[in-house]
């Protein structure tokens, strides 16, 4: 059976980069939504899933930083 909560980060992950990449303006939600799903999908992952979450991470925190610092 496949990690639920994996699928539900990357999609979630997947959606932030989407959105920083149209500039929509509710991108610090979509964020914090994919934070919360790689933090509840982290907890019951493999060894490998860990690792492309921890990738999926670097991401998510990526987008943060640059969605910071944009003007307004």
């Amino acid at each position: 059976m496949a990690n639920r909560h994996f699928q539900l980060a990357r999609e979630a992950v997947e959606k932030a980069q989407q959105m920083a990449a149209s500039g929509q303006t509710d991108l610090q939600n979509q964020i914090e939504i994919a934070t919360n799903n790689l933090s509840a999908a982290f907890h019951q992952s493999t060894s490998a899933e860990k690792e492309q979450l921890t990738s999926y991470q670097q991401t998510i925190q990526e987008l943060s930083h640059e969605s910071s610092n944009k003007p307004f």
